[in-house]
């Protein structure tokens, strides 16, 4: 039994019906389909190879790698630390004109607080700032479109989605500190001559 209890703001509920009762099987798989892109297993494993060829291939870009693969492995624990504290029911729990027009169940019917893909999206758009302008724009776009998906599913509260993404800025802003900066090691040796 988890200590907190979440009820879904008005606005969250308002939302939910709409999507509910416009939503069709189309558009369910799409989301379905699209949801994967933000899904933990998929973005650790990727951060993994990105680790790897980093090591392999390209060492100026390990600090970039250990920052990226460090907040991805963090934002994939944090979500079940925080789903075992709070309790939430799930909307497509809640909807039966939902499942006629397509919305699927997912995932453990109290687990709605917060979107664990969402912690994964905001992350990764807090670390697309370390990125080219389109690149960050692309990747910041994307993060957004596959947060929302979580919302179309009816898998969370748009709240759920919204305090998860915080929740993934703060995260990969907290660790730059210790995994973006340099090494005493890595710094001009001009620097340390100065007196």
């Amino acid at each position: 039994m988890a200590l907190v209890t979440v009820k879904p703001t008005r606005i969250d509920t308002a939302i939910a019906n709409e999507i509910a009762h416009n939503t069709n099987s189309g558009l369910e798989h799409a989301a379905q389909a699209m949801t994967w892109g933000a899904d933990e297993h998929v973005l650790v494993a990727l951060a993994a190879a990105g680790w790897l060829y980093a090591r392999l291939r390209k060492p100026q870009k390990r600090r970039i790698a250990d920052h990226v693969l460090t907040v991805s492995l963090a934002t994939a624990v944090l979500p079940h630390v925080l789903k075992s504290l709070f309790d939430q029911t799930r909307p497509d729990r809640l909807t039966v004109s939902g499942h006629r027009h397509g919305v699927p169940y997912s995932g453990r019917p109290r687990d709605a607080f917060p979107s664990g893909h969402a912690v994964h999206m905001g992350a990764l758009a807090s670390a697309a700032g370390l990125l080219p302008p389109l690149s960050r724009r692309l990747a910041r776009s994307l993060a957004v479109m596959l947060s929302l998906t979580r919302v179309a599913l009816l898998a969370h509260w748009a709240s759920d989605v919204a305090a998860g993404f915080t929740l993934g800025i703060v995260v990969e802003r907290l660790f730059r500190p210790f995994t973006l900066s340099r090494s005493r090691q890595e710094r001009p040796t001009a620097a340390r001559g100065r007196p």
